[in-house]
């Protein structure tokens, strides 16, 4: 009886861990989008690219050749934007396939590009393929506190206008926030870069924590420009710092370092 019991018991324990884990199309998840409809998510996992700027159903009303007098109104970069206005969470998720709001379409010599007017979380998720935010602009709060970028991921040019999270988040391949944007203080704090890091010409606007942050190869923020808090207690770098022409609150790095031992 009690061997029954105990099998029993592991059954309904596999069948609920089972239905936590459920698996979601990512079509499904662009077509709510596409209709209006906010998506909410835990602890599933995403099969298929999820494509937030809508690339194929935008080719469709292009030229086919490379024109930017009616299309973008004289947008001379042949950018194409989509807009994601309805929020988007996703909590302990895992994304198998690519995580794109950045793609340069070679075929067709456009670049399209998503922006995020509602909230973005991302918190807690595991990024198997590519994560490209490059030139996004998050309007809302937005997460991506404790994630995993298991593969390429940029952030080059985004630009975040509330409050934004990375605390304990992991980036296994280079990190890029090259010309990233922070309106708001913004935490990093736990988080640990395994490639080199790369926060040449970003802005913190209103500080900016690394605290227990881990950097295992090189580290670059030249030029980067700091206005309020700067937290680097306990941070540790594997290899190189290239501070050079960086301003913390209009001082040099080294000058800061000096400062502030």
């Amino acid at each position: 009886m009690k061997i029954k019991i105990n099998f029993i018991i592991c059954f309904l324990l596999a069948s609920t861990f089972s239905f936590a884990q459920k698996t979601v199309k990512a079509s499904d998840i662009l077509k709510d989008i596409k209709d209006g409809k906010s998506v909410s998510y835990q602890n599933a996992t995403i099969t298929g690219v999820l494509d937030f700027t809508y690339m194929d159903e935008a080719l469709k009303n292009l030229p086919s050749k490379k024109k930017s007098s009616w299309w973008s109104s004289g947008n001379t970069t042949n950018v194409i934007k989509k807009i994601i206005d309805v929020k988007i969470s996703f909590v302990n998720c895992i994304f198998k396939d690519d995580v794109l709001a950045y793609i340069p379409d070679e075929d067709s010599g456009y670049t399209f590009t998503a922006n995020f007017e509602e909230q973005a979380i991302f918190k807690s998720c595991v990024f198997e393929r590519k994560a490209m935010f490059k030139y996004s602009r998050f309007e809302r709060n937005t997460d991506f506190s404790g994630a995993a970028f298991n593969d390429d991921s940029t952030f080059k040019y985004a630009k975040f206008d509330s409050d934004i999270n990375f605390t304990n988040s992991t980036f296994n391949e280079i990190a890029t926030f090259k010309y990233a944007d922070f309106s708001r203080n913004v935490s990093f704090y736990g988080a640990a870069f395994k490639d080199a890091a790369i926060f040449k010409y970003t802005k913190f606007n209103n500080g900016v924590s690394f605290k227990n942050a881990q950097f295992k190869q090189d580290l670059n923020i030249k030029y980067m420009n700091v206005s309020g808090d700067f937290n680097i207690t306990n941070m540790k770098v594997g290899y190189d710092i290239d501070s050079k022409y960086t301003k913390i609150n209009g001082q040099s790095f080294d000058k800061y370092l000096l400062e502030n031992r």
